[in-house]
């Protein structure tokens, strides 16, 4: 009975909606809005809301379903890097050998390198235009900067020249479409204090070595923007080409090193009894000790002490490369069970590795563990988003607080274990937003930063056994839009202000997926269509209308009201019930639903009886397409209206929850 009142309650609602019937208070059953007073101006929210949406021109390369085409191309970029670590003077000296593809239909006559380094410059734009908290911490005393020796392309010097964080390199020779152009650069550079996504740490037993964004890496070269060069200023990660990396390490013969990939020579730098225990943890649900607490140092677990080691890494079809040195490294590991698309069971390596320091992260917690938090992060997702396509994925606890790079993470929390479990939860998540779907972090954080978030959100419900819960996201959307100077999602990060990376390009947005998943769509329609929305853009980099254009295919929904509002708005959420009564006719009841912010959302409603009986029901998004106040009946069945409460389960940011309940 209760489904076919939320049933007929609809039908009425659109027949109201439709006939444009007012009610004028004469007693009468009436439906629709209320008058044309409720009528909104022109110009705001509603009629602009539900106009269509203005999208890119759909083309062979990005179609109208939101898929890429059968025109779509991508670049692509190989390396292969040699380096050493001077863990005396906390310097890096590398070169690379460069292998540029060429997938595009242009002709290419220069070419774009990324000098990232050169953002510790304190000349730099991004030292000089960050607040003190950013990635600098607000210290620009330190003298960095990468200290480039040659760019060189068949023993022949290329000319170039650095712009901030830029080198633009000229070709001897056009690059012609379908074509390659291999290159060498050689450069070093001293390792930045500042511990923001890399630095040193000096902990009791030893050093630790973050490097991540450490090398020159050319631009992507997309259909879109082509070249991009936007600067980097610290907040705004990064946007790169898929590649494969051969990359080599040289340390010393007392440290360990992991890094994105698979280590190529582990017999060279491993001893048997790690291998063997390697070996064991990948037949192990729990975590196995590599290097457990008492062995910290222990020359019997090293090839040798002396001298150095070059450790070799291999990665395919990753956006970047991100590795971590020390001597004071504990280490345990155990397998992730991943389910493919076919139905096989794949294990991958997951694995910790972190100072003494770090008492959550141990293997022997009883409360924690650092692997056991990936080992759920890497077996939820895959199953929640999409497959882990990758073998193996480490958490690093050092210098950096909290950032993610292929099959590698850092994490910096140490002491507590619900603080080290959401940090890592998160950054494990990045390997789905933005590794595998290559977004560009530079210009839409949202669509890593906001997709992260949102994946989060279900898989610490899931990890403690909870309900989910999205308060925190709740409380930073309605923040943002009560402050006097707000500003949209879709804003770049490093646009916005410094606090409202975290509101909008993280926290509001993953409210939005919330929004659409629990109130809009429902699951398997929200399910559906995200999923395809992933499997589409697989090793692919979308753009946002992308996003929208497969949301909207997949859920078979015109989301333009949604996608406006939330994505490049700035209103808030205020809805009110005002009124509730029986009709004249004794049987159907009605409530007075009035919209007073600038979002438009379907309204879920809870009506409670006289007799203590309740009935859930809701009022259809379009409702709101030209009024602000509108008039919903229902099937009360004779029964006396005693409370009327909007959005009972707490799903909406709404500004002022005063109005949100009505009782006779």
């Amino acid at each position: 009975m209760k489904s076919r009142s939320c049933l007929l309650c609809v039908v009425v609602v659109f027949a109201g909606w439709l006939s444009g019937c007012s009610t004028k208070g004469d007693g009468h059953l009436h439906y629709g809005p209320i008058d044309e007073s409720a009528r909104r101006p022109a110009g705001l929210t509603g009629e602009n809301l539900f106009m269509p949406m203005d999208l890119a021109t759909p083309t062979d390369r990005r179609l109208g379903s939101g898929a890429p085409g059968p025109a779509y191309w991508q670049q692509r970029v190989d390396y292969d890097i040699d380096c050493r670590v001077d863990t005396e003077n906390d310097a890096i000296s590398a070169s690379e050998r460069i292998t540029y593809h060429n997938n595009s239909p242009h002709r290419l006559d220069y070419m774009w390198v990324q000098l990232e380094q050169n953002l510790f410059n304190p000349e730099s734009l991004g030292a000089k235009s960050h607040a003190p908290g950013g990635i600098l911490h607000g210290r620009l005393t330190f003298e960095g900067g990468d200290h480039v020796e040659s760019i060189t392309a068949g023993g022949r010097d290329l000319e170039y020249h650095v712009y901030d964080t830029l080198a633009r390199v000229e070709l001897p020779e056009p690059i012609e479409p379908g074509g390659t152009f291999e290159f060498e650069i050689a450069w070093g550079f001293e390792i930045p204090p500042y511990y923001r996504r890399m630095g040193v740490e000096e902990v009791e037993d030893g050093k630790i070595f973050e490097l991540a964004q450490w090398f020159p890496q050319v631009c992507n070269y997309d259909d879109v923007h082509g070249w991009n060069t936007l600067p980097y200023l610290g907040r705004g990660e990064f946007y790169t080409n898929y590649g494969t990396y051969n990359v080599n390490i040289t340390v010393p013969a007392t440290y360990t090193v992991t890094a994105t990939g698979l280590l190529q020579n582990e017999s060279e730098v491993l001893t048997p009894t790690v291998r063997d225990r390697l070996a064991e943890a990948m037949a192990s649900d729990e975590p196995v000790w590599i290097v457990s607490p008492d062995e910290v140092g222990d020359a019997s677990l090293r090839p040798r002490t002396d001298g150095e080691m070059t450790w070799r890494f291999r990665a395919e079809d990753v956006r970047t490369f991100a590795f971590a040195a020390s001597d004071a490294f504990q280490w345990d590991a155990c397998k992730a069970d991943v389910t493919d698309r076919d139905g096989s069971v794949r294990a991958v390596r997951v694995q910790s590795l972190y100072p003494k320091e770090a008492e959550a992260w141990s293997a022997d917690h009883e409360d924690g563990g650092s692997t056991r938090t990936v080992k759920h992060s890497i077996e939820f997702y895959s199953d929640f988003v999409y497959p882990y396509p990758y073998p193996v994925m480490t958490n690093v606890n050092g210098p950096e607080d909290g950032m993610e790079y292929p099959m590698i993470v850092y994490c910096a929390g140490r002491k507590n274990v619900r603080g080290m479990q959401g940090v890592t939860d998160h950054e494990v998540g990045h390997s789905w937003f933005p590794m595998i779907v290559n977004t560009d972090e530079r210009r839409h954080v949202w669509m890593d930063e906001g997709f992260n978030t949102f994946i989060n959100i279900y898989s610490r419900a899931d990890l403690y056994g909870k309900p989910i819960d999205f308060e925190r996201h709740k409380r930073q959307t309605i923040e943002v839009a009560r402050s006097k100077n707000r500003q949209p999602i879709a804003l770049p990060p490093d646009r916005m202000w410094n606090r409202w990376v975290g509101n909008l390009g993280y926290r509001k947005t993953a409210m939005g997926l919330v929004l659409l998943r629990e109130l809009v769509l429902g699951h398997e329609r929200f399910d559906t269509a995200f999923g395809e929305y992933v499997e589409r853009w697989v090793f692919k980099s979308p753009q946002p209308d992308d996003f929208f254009r497969s949301m909207e295919d997949s859920a078979g929904m015109d989301l333009g009201w949604f996608w406006k509002e939330w994505f490049y708005g700035t209103g808030g959420v205020d809805f009110a019930v005002t009124d509730a009564r029986l009709a004249e006719d004794g049987e159907s009841g009605y409530v007075t639903l009035k919209n007073l912010g600038e979002v438009v959302l379907p309204v879920p409603y809870r009506v409670t009886y006289a007799d203590g009986t309740t009935e859930d029901h809701r009022l259809p998004v379009e409702a709101w397409a030209s009024v602000n106040t509108w008039r919903a009946v229902f099937d009360a069945k004779g029964r006396e209206i005693a409370k009327v409460e909007i959005d009972p389960e707490g799903l909406i940011p709404d500004m002022n929850l005063r109005n949100n309940v009505w009782k006779r």
